[in-house]
């Protein structure tokens, strides 16, 4: 009776056996293998079989992961302070490495970028934040590849999502902008009175060298003053014919 109850337990034990030892790993995934605690190799994807109390096994994903950087506090090297959440993504290029050298790869690469931010922001300008912000992100990319390459990671990208500011810089950034448009366009009516100075200069010379060409100016100006409504016509005098009426009335009397 006890023998056949032994013999009932055999197939069960064989089948648990079999539960315990059998692994199927995703495309997507890769197992570290320990043996007898020392590591043995990687394996996957598909079925793996495993040795119950000999072998353990540790699933990797080696999927894109998308980590959401928290809001830091960064002063900025013009001492502005400002609030800055940024993205990371990374993948496990090392499974071993991944497992091995780090405890948490997740928790640490997030907690890198973390520090990072913080430092690498602290070495631009606000104008610069604002405006370079895709240099920036590749820098921030670089620096975070060099320093998880030793756990197996690669950071694909960085992308900063938000910059906020308080309402005060905010204010001084519009009161800033609205005096650079100002300034712009100073400059571009100086530039305008320059060059119609300039043209007005080249047509003096012009008329200068023909006076048939000034009366005909003259002519021109009349029709125009009368093509208007105005009740007052200025009637322009050459110079050198109103010179030559002066020099007659100032001759001598008598003269001839």
């Amino acid at each position: 009776m006890m023998w056949g109850i032994g013999y009932s337990f055999i197939p069960v034990v064989l089948v648990m056996l079999v539960v315990a030892s059998v692994r199927i790993l995703r495309e997507y995934e890769r197992g570290v293998v320990f043996q007898l605690g020392r590591f043995w190799k990687v394996k996957g994807p598909g079925l793996i079989i495993l040795i119950p109390g000999v072998q353990q096994m540790v699933r990797v994903d080696l999927r894109t992961m998308v980590m959401d950087v928290p809001e830091q506090d960064v002063i900025t090297r013009d001492n502005v302070s400002v609030k800055v959440n940024a993205v990371v993504y990374a993948r496990v290029i090392d499974p071993q490495l991944a497992i091995i050298q780090v405890e948490n790869y997740t928790l640490a690469t997030s907690q890198l970028a973390q520090t990072t931010l913080r430092a690498i922001l602290g070495k631009h300008e606000l104008d610069q934040l604002l405006a370079e912000r895709d240099q920036i992100n590749q820098d921030l990319q670089k620096i975070l590849d060099v320093q998880t390459d030793a756990w197996g990671i690669k950071v694909a990208n960085v992308e900063i999502k938000h910059v906020d500011l308080n309402e005060t810089m905010v204010r001084a950034i519009a009161k800033q902008a609205e005096a650079e448009r100002e300034r712009r366009a100073k400059v571009i009516h100086a530039e305008g009175e320059l060059q119609a100075s300039t043209k007005l200069l080249e047509a003096a010379h012009v008329l200068a060298r023909a006076p048939q060409a000034m009366q005909l100016r003259y002519l021109q100006t009349l029709t125009a003053i009368a093509g208007e409504k105005s009740s007052t016509i200025v009637f322009p005098m050459p110079i050198d014919l109103i010179a030559s009426v002066l020099n007659r009335l100032s001759g001598p009397p008598g003269g001839e």
